[in-house]
């Protein structure tokens, strides 16, 4: 009836709704608006119902789930952190590295962290057993349970399987299917909206969207460093070998000081995982000394792995011989001869090593199968190339499938092919091919000139050594690699009058160089002179003294008339006066001297007169050196190179100051110090400036002694050298001078630490120098002070070191104009946002040289809070290491990076 309100049921079940009176419900229905259930089971009930008609029942895909994990997992928490991120922004993510790096099991733990994982929204394809591309749709089919009906088969029976599903499939070992894994990636991701794919492939897939992470190897600690055990068991390489091992023989325990052992087995096996698990498998057969001398033949020692894991993961050679077969006849040639190149390798040392020359045929391939389309294969040649074109040549011109195609059973076994000659434009291509199958590596971080380096992993190179002997081509290739370091040796040397001194490319080679001279002394090859001479003058550089007497000493014995022979009297002198054998040192130097007075050449001759007077140095035979130095800076200018003049000037300065003429020896310093400060090396540029300060010192000015000093501890490399040494002293004296006689111990005591670490000797005229004032201000101070002084200094290190000695002082950022026109030495300033207060609380901490762990401790922080912190903070000073940011919360600018 009109008028009349009908009487309105629940929704779900249709009971009379409860009608609640107006009363207690101030007028009006409960919630403002009418009631639609009758109680809350019913409002839920109906929920459920609109859910399931809007998303239609579909059988779940039985799928095999995720294998389980039989062992723990040890270590690349950073990695899995990054690659969680990527998988949730990226749907095709592919893991790359070379065999045994640990591809497979991070997938497995990264796929098992995923939400649902466990009950089917991750799925576990395994395709190291398919050989056949055409079958890898049925393959993953098979694998995620799906049955092929309505007439839907491959592809179509897949797309309508997973549909719309949320759903993470991780395809494992693509490489030899590239090409097909890659056509079902893209089609598979284009029709399932809501599928990601993570892949692990020794190459890439080469997909658009996809995302690539590189697997490293596992965390090392440095080598030729003493560690204390903690430190030692934070590398993640010496705690996957320590659970392996204890896996492997339940009484394993580590004895004293075997914990270096395992670090050094972990450094010989490069890190990489199945390297290490395989060596840790013997722990029950071997002592760890004898698997350490087992790893000379890492073939054959690293055998016997998991009896139910892959074949190629049962020993180390399986895996890298898996990768070999898929290889074509080109890339197999150039694998093998870039093994001789055990120290990394540039692409114009592969260019060198694995070309055969230029040669109009190439034994079984198109001329034209390495020519990018459109470019000419001529473009990019052999040569040296910057990093950043590595990377696109890297990226977009990889010797594809297309490129070579030679006949294969279907998996990469070649068939018996004529010898591949090699061109040298062909390299370049056949590098980064090789790279992006994982059979060499990147060198990150080692790019000092912009030229891009790469290595094989130490296991690689032995497969590839044993490939090369058993191809014939070991002696050849190895011929080769001698003639072109022989080359880069010559040219080092002839840079100019004082080759012992320069800091040279050749440093790069130096692994290289050490095992071509080994080989050369090994089959009496003529090229042993030069590329043990080149060796010793690198080994000179590094200090490493008695290594290189001992090759100049063969060098010597072959070269009775040669023309080097003065050079090699000269370098040996030098040798021996940092060894502290001045009889040996006088007597090199001055048949040196004879030598070159004979050969009539002057910048040799220089060399020469340069070797003797720092004998006479070493001897205290001042005044000797003094006319010494003198004839050789007249030799010197009659060469008209300005370098070498002025490191001539600096030299003379240097003796006329253990003479007392100061006066002379600051007129000569402001005349080198310019051309220095130009172009030499950090080396020299330091000890110039130490020479600087050593001269204000004397001649009283506290003030420019320090500054001098100073600047010399920003310019020093990280790490200990005796570079560092001569400041620290010189800001000893300066101290002691100033009446800071607890500081003056504390340097003092630092310097003597590191001089004790490194086994180095200072000059005896500026070590008694340095010691006199050291006694003298432990006779104004009481023995307790000077105890307390001296233990704090030893356990100053590092940048809480260099903070230490720069707090204080007045370092400036000099900009000269000219030599003659002081009044264009200004302070450098440079505009920064300025620190929070918890910023600098953080910087304030780093200063004095507690690690983040220790300032998350002290501020009530977590660790990656702290590293936050120093983050914004290294971003607003711009600066990159701890070191800077110390010097900067000192009060003075960064060190050279800083761009000051």
């Amino acid at each position: 009836m009109p008028g009349v309100a009908k009487s309105r049921g629940c929704e779900a079940c249709d009971a009379p709704l409860p009608t609640p009176s107006r009363e207690a419900s101030g007028g009006k229905a409960p919630g403002g608006r009418p009631a639609r259930y009758c109680s809350r089971a019913c409002r839920q009930r109906a929920f459920r119902q609109r859910a399931e008609r809007r998303t239609p029942p579909q059988a779940e895909p039985a799928g095999r789930g995720l294998p389980p994990s039989l062992d723990a997992f040890v270590g690349r928490e950073r990695e899995l952190s990054r690659l969680r991120t990527l998988l949730r922004s990226s749907r095709l993510l592919t893991l790359t590295g070379p065999g045994g790096v640990g591809k497979t099991r991070l997938a497995l733990e990264l796929a098992a962290s995923v939400r649902g994982a466990r009950t089917g929204r991750a799925q576990w394809v395994a395709l190291d057993s398919l050989r056949d591309g055409e079958l890898l749709p049925q393959a993953l089919a098979a694998a995620l349970g799906v049955r092929e009906r309505g007439g839907r088969a491959g592809v179509e029976a897949l797309v309508h399987a997973l549909g719309s599903r949320t759903m993470l499939v991780v395809l494992d070992n693509c490489e030899h299917l590239a090409d097909t894994c890659a056509q079902l990636a893209a089609t598979l991701l284009a029709r399932c909206p809501r599928l990601r794919i993570l892949a692990t492939s020794r190459e890439t897939l080469r997909v658009p969207g996809e995302v690539v992470f590189r697997v490293a190897e596992l965390s090392l600690t440095p080598a030729g460093e003493d560690h204390e055990l903690a430190e030692l068991l934070r590398s993640e390489a010496v705690r996957l070998f320590l659970e392996r091992a204890r896996t492997s023989d339940a009484t394993f325990e580590l004895g004293r000081g075997e914990a270096r052992t395992v670090a050094e087995i972990c450094r010989r096996l490069d890190g990489l995982p199945l390297a290490i698990e395989l060596a840790a498998g013997r722990a029950g057969s071997l002592s760890l000394t004898g698997i350490l001398h087992g790893l000379d033949d890492q073939l054959s020692l690293l055998t016997d792995g998991s009896r139910t894991g892959p074949g190629r993961h049962r020993e180390l050679g399986a895996a890298i011989d898996w990768s070999h077969r898929l290889l074509d006849p080109l890339e197999r040639v150039v694998f093998r001869r870039l093994s001789v190149l055990g120290g990394g390798f540039n692409t114009e040392g592969a260019a060198a090593v694995c070309a055969d020359g230029e040669s109009s045929g190439y034994g079984g391939g198109d001329s034209d199968s390495y020519r990018h389309k459109g470019r000419d294969r001529n473009d990019v040649g052999g040569g040296r190339l910057p990093a950043d074109g590595i990377d696109h040549i890297c990226r977009h011109d990889v010797v594809g499938p297309h490129d070579i195609a030679p006949s294969t059973d279907g998996i990469g076994h070649q068939a018996q092919a004529p010898r591949h000659l090699v061109r040298p434009e062909q390299v370049l291509r056949v590098v980064c091919a090789l790279e992006a199958k994982s059979l060499i590596v990147r060198v990150r971080g080692d790019e000092p000139r912009g030229a891009a380096r790469f290595r094989q992993l130490s296991a690689i190179r032995a497969y590839g050594m044993d490939r090369l002997s058993e191809a014939g081509e070991l002696h050849d290739t190895w011929s080769r690699a001698l003639d072109w370091l022989a080359g880069q040796a010559a040219g080092a040397a002839g840079a100019g009058a004082f080759p012992d001194t320069a800091e040279g490319p050749l440093i790069e080679e130096q692994e290289n160089l050490a095992a071509a001279v080994a080989y050369a002394a090994s089959r009496a090859d003529n090229r042993h002179v030069p590329l043990a001479f080149a060796l010793a003058r690198l080994q000179y550089g590094q200090e490493q003294l008695t290594a290189a007497r001992a090759l100049l000493s063969g060098v010597l014995e072959r070269v009775q008339e040669c023309k080097d022979r003065g050079a090699a009297l000269a370098l040996a002198a030098r040798s021996a006066c940092l060894q502290d054998d001045h009889a040996a040192a006088l007597d090199l130097a001055q048949e040196a001297v004879a030598v070159e007075r004979a050969g009539r050449h002057p910048a040799r001759l220089a060399n020469a007169l340069d070797a003797l007077a720092a004998a006479r140095l070493c001897r205290g035979e001042f005044s000797d050196a003094v006319a010494v130095f003198a004839e050789c800076l007249a030799v010197v200018r009659t060469l008209g190179r300005p370098l070498d003049l002025a490191l001539c000037r600096h030299h003379l300065a240097w003796a006329l100051l253990q003479t007392g003429r100061t006066t002379e020896a600051e007129r000569l310093m402001q005349e080198c110090l310019p051309e220095l400060e130009a172009g030499a090396p950090v080396g020299q540029l330091t000890a110039a400036l130490h020479t600087a300060g050593a001269i204000r010192l004397a001649q009283g000015d506290l003030v420019a002694a320090e500054r001098r000093f100073a600047e010399v501890l920003l310019k020093t490399p990280a790490g200990e050298s005796f570079h560092a040494l001569y400041p620290l002293e010189g800001l000893v004296m300066v101290a002691a001078e100033r009446g800071e006689l607890q500081r003056s111990l504390r340097l003092y005591a630092a310097a003597a630490a590191i001089r004790r670490r490194i086994d180095t000797e200072p000059e005896a005229h500026w070590w008694g120098q340095v010691e006199a004032v050291v006694a003298r201000v432990k006779e104004r101070v009481h023995p307790s002070g000077v105890s307390a002084a001296l233990a704090a200094g030893r356990r100053l290190r590092g940048a809480r070191l260099v903070a230490y000695a720069l707090r204080g002082t007045q370092v400036r950022s000099m900009v000269h104009g000219s030599a003659h026109d002081e009044s264009r030495v200004r302070m450098a300033t440079i505009g920064q946002p300025p620190l929070t207060g918890r910023e600098s609380a953080v910087a304030e901490l780093v200063a004095e040289g507690m690690t983040n762990q220790q300032i998350a401790s002290h501020l009530g922080l977590s660790k990656s809070t702290v590293a936050g912190h120093l983050d914004r903070v290294r971003d607003k000073l711009g600066v990159r290491s701890r070191t800077q940011i110390a010097v900067r919360v000192a009060g003075r600018p960064g060190g050279p990076e800083s761009g000051n």
